[in-house]
Formats: C-alpha cells, structure tokens, sequence
C-alpha cells in the first residue's frame, strides 16, 4: 500500500481490496478523529462501516445542524479536528449553518457530503445539488472525490486546508459509487498521521516583536486584549506571562475568556471601554475589528494600535493600525515577553497607577450593577440570573452561552474560572449551538462539568437533540433564561416602530422546559422565585442528567449590549 500504513488491511472479508467509506475511515483515524456527528443518509452508510473497524465513535443527532455544530464544538474544544458526516440534498443544505458558524468561529472542521452516483451526473439523482458550489463561498475548501482512489488522499487535502492561516472548516462530496467502489489496496494512498501536514506555528516576524517590546517598555497606559486565537493557538501561558511580566491590563473575549482566572490582578472587564478611550498603547490578539470591536472605532485615535493574527487578511481590515503582525498569539506573545525582558524598570510605577485607575472603573461599575445582580424581584431579573450562574461554576465548569440578550446579560457578569471553559456561538451570532456544544464537550471532556444557559428561543431550534443527550447518557445543568420572546429583536422593534409594533414576529409561547425535559428522561425543574434558582442549579447537578431548570425572567429588562446595537439607532 503505497504511503500507507504498515500491515494496515482491507475492507474486511477482501483484505487485497478496500472501499471509499473504509478509506475515509482511515484517513480519520491518521488525523486523530475520534467521533464522528452524523444523521443517517444511504449515500453515506459505508463510512459507518469504516468507522466501526477503525474504532471511531458514530453519534447519531436529529438534525444535521445539530451535526456540524457538534463537530464545531468538539474542534473548539480540543484542538483536533472535528468531523460531521451527512447525506446528500437535504442533508447537505441542513448543515450549511454549523459551517458557516465554524468560518466565522475560526473553528478546523471537516463536513462531508454524500452525492448521487458519478454515472448519474445531471440526471437528477435522489437528493442531488450542487453541494460544492453552495460550500464553496463558507469554507477554506470545497471538491469532490473524483475517484475511490483518491478518497484519502482528498480527506487529508481538506484537513490541511482547515489549518492554512486562521483555521476554518472544509467541505468533501462523496459521490455514491467513489464511496461504495472497492480498489485494489495498493492504489489507494493514505497519509500517515504525522507525515502530511507541516507546522504552521509562525512566531511573526522578528523585527516587528522588537518594535512591540519597545512600544510597551515606552508606553504609560496600555492595555491588550486576548481574543479567542489566544486559545486557539492553546497560548495561553505565553499570554498569563506577558501581562505579568509587562504589568499590563489584560481584557478577554470569546474564547479568549477564562485566560486569566476572576480575581487575577491584571484580569478587567467592565472598563474595557474607558480603558480603549484612555489607552496610549492598545494590543489587539487574535481579534479581528468586526462588529464586536466597532468596526476598529471604539479605540482611541490617539493610541498606538497593534494588531497580532494568524490572518494577514485580517489585520488592518476596517482600521488603519500603527503595527501588524501575522502569526501564532502564543509564539507572538512569548516572543515579546522576552524581547522586553527586564527593561520596565522606570516605568513599573506609573503602570501600577493605571491598574489603580481601572481597577477603580470596574468596580464603580460593579457597585452600579449590584442591586439588580441581588434583585429579590418576581419575574428574575436576568441579572440575578446570571449572577447565580457565576456563583454556581467552578474550576471545572464549561459555561456554554446560547441566545441573544440573554446571553449578552451572562457575557458581562459570567466568568469562567479556566481557560477553554467559555463557548458561545461567536461573530455569526447563530442561535442553536447550546445542545450540541453539549453534546461535543461531554464527549471531548467527560471529566469536565457543563453549565448551559440557554435563551428559550435559542432552545427550541435544536433543543429536540436533548434526547441524544439523554440516550448517550451525557449529564449537564441547563438553564433556560425563559422570557417568552426573542428580546433582542423585540426591543429593536420597539426602538425603530414604537411599542405598539413590538411583539410583531418575536413572540413565543409560555413554554414550561422542565416538563420538555422531563418528558425525555431528564431532570427538569421550574423557578420563579430567586432564592430558588441556586438550590435548584445544586439539585440539576446531583441529578446525573440532563437537565433544564427553567427559569422565569422579567420580559421588560434588556441588556446593554442590546440597548446600545448599533443597528436599532
């Protein structure tokens, strides 16, 4: 077998031949996948086949969606790629939202697609689409699989393309006969784990990492903040040591949360505005200037602006900057730690005056929040809701952030306690990744506990794949922060039209969860009263199950981050 495994055999029963379905599942194997999310099709069925022998896990979901999120997810979670596998035509379009989740989340993913049989090209085949061209424009690559020979070989073309500069998710059509198609063993190449892809780890370009140590020796009030390539990039002691050793303010987003535990001297999060106006020098890591940034305008003009990505694309797109540089945050990071190793000096006492000035900030922030964080009232005000969510993580909590306002609440008061312990839809803002980035990290971390806050909105897209939750027996606390509405938009709607046109479109029923939850052989709880929300969050954890505590919520409290959308002005 030509650049093959060694001693590696055939489909079982003709050891001398070997199928597609058996060669994809081998070229799983090489790359370290583990499990695959998939929704039955019988254009895909071999690959089924495959995966039993090499011993790859095969979890069945309810929805496609459900399928290419999980595989999100669990790539997110672990730094491997993750692997949806679904059949052609509806299959298909069912999981163009996941990936274009995954292309804006960054996230390495591989979504294969079954295709009616090559011999019947263009005679309108069961489910037959142009796949490829729908995948093309919200993937890094997409093609199909001309031959069965070459199956492998492409399965191994698509996950070096996820890799290439800021990751992103990949596209493969299996047509139905390359799939089912036996060769003769020793045509068919399979690349050896470890002998295919090349590091792609770039510590950036010297010259510039000594120009960023000298502008953050220089600089009397900088700040950075760490952004979800942070952990991407698994940096994060490189960047705990950078803030440390330089004395400098340190903001997170996305992924990038828990880098720096609550309570860390340079860990800050509701000054970040004020800090972005007052800065002199302002880091940038592996965030790009989208809508979340402003579009680059929430920082100062005056600052000196430094922008750190793996994607040339990416930096100083919307915002001219003062200093680009392209590479891995970790390498970058570590770089300039050392470039600027023992040269403070001087300017240590007026960087402690800034920590001072902002520590002061956050907590005048803090001290405006807190009676709505202890708000006794009926309905909950969403604030208390999430606050009794951050009390109630710990160490080893994986917070799962799922809806709009909602979620906009927990971003400014939950803090997970670890780094790789925040997940959230990212910058396309999709609703439904709650159940299956369960699903993905009870299965990448079964030691892990995970706490899901969903938005009843959020919930009723792929909440019906509870169930797999509860057939694979994957325990974890669910919240439904349950207003009966699509708040996000409904305050839009009556910001732009008036109150009277508010509840058009955006009205949902008074749904009771915890029976749903019940009902499918999970623990299910409801809660009006506040006092009640953590008892009930300790009592959904000692349960063993899934579970939802569903939660009543004041329909008439909007979060900030909802008020202040640009898009409702």
């Amino acid at each position: 077998m030509s650049d093959g495994t060694s001693g590696t055999p055939g489909t079982p029963g003709d050891p001398d031949h070997i199928s597609g379905g058996h060669l994809v599942a081998k070229a799983l194997k090489s790359e370290g996948v583990e499990v695959i999310y998939t929704l039955c099709g019988g254009h895909i069925i071999d690959i089924y086949d495959g995966c039993v022998d090499e011993g790859i896990e095969v979890v069945d979901v309810r929805h496609e969606q459900v399928a290419a999120h999980a595989a999100d997810g669990y790539a997110r979670l672990t730094g491997r790629p993750g692997c949806a596998v679904v059949t052609a035509g509806p299959g298909t379009t069912d999981a163009v939202t996941g990936v274009a989740n995954a292309l804006r989340a960054e996230s390495p993913m591989l979504l294969i697609g079954g295709q009616g049989a090559l011999t019947q090209h263009k005679m309108g085949s069961l489910q037959d689409l142009p796949h490829v061209d729908m995948m093309a424009p919200i993937t890094k690559f997409a093609a199909t699989v001309p031959h069965t020979a070459r199956v492998a070989d492409m399965v191994s073309m698509a996950f070096r393309e996820c890799y290439h500069g800021a990751p992103g998710p990949a596209f493969l059509e299996i047509p139905r006969d390359v799939l089912d198609a036996k060769v003769p063993a020793d045509t068919a190449r399979i690349p050896r784990a470890g002998h295919y892809r090349a590091s792609t780890r770039s510590a950036g370009d010297p010259a510039a990492v000594e120009k960023l140590a000298d502008l953050l020796v220089h600089a009397e009030k900088p700040a950075v903040l760490l952004g979800s390539q942070v952990w991407t990039t698994r940096g994060t002691a490189a960047a705990v040591d950078f803030v440390r050793a330089l004395n400098v303010p340190a903001y997170m987003n996305g992924a990038g949360r828990g880098t720096l535990p609550p309570g860390d001297p340079h860990h800050f999060q509701l000054s970040r505005r004020y800090a972005f106006t007052e800065a002199d020098l302002i880091v940038i890591v592996g965030t790009p200037f989208d809508f979340r940034m402003g579009y680059g305008r929430r920082l100062s003009p005056t600052a000196t602006v430094v922008q750190i990505d793996l994607d040339y694309r990416t930096v100083g797109k919307n915002r001219d900057i003062d200093l680009g540089i392209v590479g891995d945050a970790g390498l970058v990071l570590a770089a300039t730690a050392q470039a600027a190793s023992g040269r403070l000096n001087g300017g240590a006492a007026k960087r402690k005056e800034w920590l001072e000035e902002l520590r002061a900030v956050e907590e005048k922030a803090r001290a405006k929040r807190l009676p709505q964080l202890t708000s006794d009232a009926s309905p909950i005000h969403p604030y208390r809701l999430v606050s009794e969510i951050n009390d109630f993580l710990t160490e080893d909590s994986i917070y799962i952030g799922d809806g709009g306002d909602i979620v906009t609440f927990s971003g400014q008061v939950v803090q997970p306690r670890s780094p790789g312990h925040w997940m959230d839809p990212g910058p396309l803002g999709t609703l439904g990744v709650g159940v299956p980035f369960v699903l993905a990290a009870k299965q990448a971390r079964p030691d892990k506990e995970v706490v899901t806050l969903f938005g009843d909105g959020a919930f009723s897209l792929t909440g019906w794949d509870f169930e797999t939750l509860v057939r694979y027996d994957l325990p974890f606390v669910g919240i439904v922060g349950n207003n009966s509405s699509m708040n996000q938009i409904r305050y839009g709607q009556a910001a732009k039209y008036g109150v009277e046109r508010e509840r058009v479109g955006n009205t949902l029923g008074d749904v009771p969860y915890d029976e749903f939850a019940r009902m499918l052989g999970g623990h299910g709880e409801e809660v009006r009263d506040p006092a009640e929300i953590g008892p009930a969050l300790r009592r959904a954890r000692e349960s063993g199950k899934p579970s939802l505590v569903n939660v009543w919520v004041d329909p008439d409290a909007y979060a900030p981050g909802t008020m202040n959308q640009t898009m409702y002005k």
